[in-house]
């Protein structure tokens, strides 16, 4: 018996994510600025022509891309902040109220090794002068990305694990860049996966500014 067809709906769709995925694996190995529809046809074995019955310009495809980074991103790391809640990470060495941020910036890397196009995708459209569709949604994922952070940090506070007169504002911004250090020192050392190696010390190196004090710490009684 013949299977029937896809619907087209449906079959948009798939095309979508297989052109979104490919826009994401070009991206990895070269200058997203430099990629045409037409390695984005090759890539999925379409015609190029065919390409723009499923996006109505190549502008569409980046904000899809920038579209599923989001989601993507996003639900993968408050599951790492969920799951530290749960049961905690490595409580031998990191502070109970910290272990949700430390999962955070984890998984954050780890997103990375597995999808190293991604931040090409965002630094490239970061670079480009005023204001565009592609930005604002760049403004989006960052919004939601600080509120996160935010909320993890306010959190600790809460529970009396931070400093009382830690800036967290600060603290949030000092998170992302952290994070953005690492890989743009591996985007620049073609070094990728070493990320996941160094981020533990990165991390511990930025938990120590957060801590409140005990008073042995202190150098008092």
């Amino acid at each position: 018996m013949k299977v029937p067809d896809k619907p087209p709906k449906q079959r948009t769709e798939v095309r979508q994510a297989s052109l979104v995925e490919a826009a994401l694996l070009l991206a990895a190995q070269r200058s997203p600025t430099s990629i045409t529809t037409g390695d984005l046809a090759s890539a999925v074995g379409i015609t190029q022509g065919a390409v723009f019955r499923h996006f109505d310009s190549k502008e569409a495809i980046w904000l899809a891309v920038l579209d599923w980074v989001t989601e993507a991103l996003m639900a993968h790391l408050q599951a790492a902040a969920d799951a530290a809640n749960l049961i905690g990470v490595d409580p031998m060495q990191v502070p109970q109220p910290l272990s949700a941020l430390r999962a955070v910036f984890v998984a954050h890397v780890d997103f990375v090794v597995a999808h190293p196009g991604v931040p090409r995708v965002i630094f490239q459209e970061l670079q480009s002068p005023g204001d565009t569709a592609l930005k604002f949604r760049v403004r989006g994922l960052m919004q939601r990305y600080r509120q996160l952070l935010l909320n993890l940090l306010q959190q600790a506070q809460m529970e009396q694990g931070l400093q009382a007169d830690i800036d967290l504002n600060a603290a949030a911004v000092l998170f992302i860049g952290s994070v953005q250090g690492l890989v743009m020192q591996a985007l620049i050392s073609g070094d990728v996966p070493a990320m996941a190696r160094q981020a533990p010390a990165v991390f511990a190196i930025y938990q120590r500014g957060l801590l409140a004090r005990t008073p042995d710490s202190q150098g008092t009684p």
